[in-house]
């Protein structure tokens, strides 16, 4: 199987709720949009991820909802499966689970919950993710879910995340960021990007072809000059590069639709990608790029 092989798949993490009513239009706005999948991170100071993902799988019942992406540290294997399993059965089987290490220190300290090493936190995404995995594929586990194995992604950047969801998860999110000690995160360049992407393929060996490679697209604008949206980003975030570096960034969008498009069948050629995320507050500018790579893939 070649590396474009897969179809474009597109997935919008949704940042706020709202009430009952606007949140179950915007899930059925996404889905007329053309995505794929309706996600929900999982950071203090936002809704819940299952509760709101329970309400949306009832608002359209074409739509796939998951995590993008749980912190391990904030839940148990138990509890995951548990949930997941239950809004799967709500979902009739539409459920992806996205998890990581979680990153940001404040968000440990707020919740209370011990801040520890990122090996150590690799750790216990390891041993959280093989035990929700052996529950909910052990028939004596209840709720049962629909579905017989519930697509599972790991995000991240480290060796470490990158070999655990090569080897195991799904669904492989890239971050095309790396993470300081406390959290903060800086964008990868693309060279760096690319012997990540290098990297993790390696590490799948034969699976490669068999995962679903995932990037979240951090900045995403359509517009017929880039270079003056770029100057706006570098200018707002006090960056250190040119307008050319700064639209080089593997997780940065900023074109014309038809050339984003072609960014992206190249991105998909390159690099095996094809499942893209993007967030809430582009999902409409975004909506023409996927008419067009519907186009290419011959799936609209």
């Amino acid at each position: 199987m070649s590396l474009a092989s897969r179809a474009f798949r597109f997935g919008v993490n949704m940042l706020a709720v709202g009430d009952i009513t606007s949140w179950r239009d915007r899930v059925r706005r996404a889905g007329e949009l053309g995505y794929d999948v309706l996600l929900v991170p999982d950071h203090l100071g936002i809704p819940s991820p299952w509760p709101a993902l329970a309400v949306a799988a009832q608002a359209s019942g074409r739509l796939r909802v998951g995590t993008f992406v749980l912190n391990a540290a904030f839940t148990n294997p138990a509890l995951l499966a548990r949930d997941a399993a239950t809004v799967d059965q709500l979902s009739d089987g539409r459920v992806e689970i996205g998890i990581g290490t979680g990153y940001a220190r404040e968000e440990f300290e707020s919740a209370g919950i011990d801040y520890l090493a990122p090996g150590r936190r690799v750790d216990h995404l390891a041993a959280t993710v093989q035990k929700a995995r052996s529950l909910l594929s052990d028939p004596e586990f209840t709720p049962r879910p629909v579905q017989a194995r519930i697509p599972l992604l790991l995000g991240g950047n480290g060796d470490r995340v990158l070999r655990l969801a090569a080897e195991h998860a799904d669904i492989v999110g890239y971050t095309a960021a790396r993470t300081s000690r406390d959290g903060a995160l800086s964008p990868l360049a693309a060279a760096e990007f690319a012997e990540r992407v290098a990297f993790a393929r390696d590490a799948a060996g034969e699976r490669a072809d068999a995962i679903e490679w995932n990037l979240l697209m951090q900045i995403v604008a359509v517009t017929d000059d880039p270079v003056a949206v770029a100057e706006e980003h570098i200018a707002r975030w006090e960056l250190t590069m040119s307008p050319q570096e700064f639209l080089d960034l593997p997780s940065v969008l900023i074109g014309p639709a038809t050339d984003l498009a072609g960014r992206l069948v190249e991105l998909r050629a390159t690099t095996g990608i094809s499942y893209i995320t993007v967030l809430e507050p582009v999902c409409e500018q975004f909506a023409p790029v996927i008419a067009r790579l519907r186009e290419i893939d011959g799936t609209r």
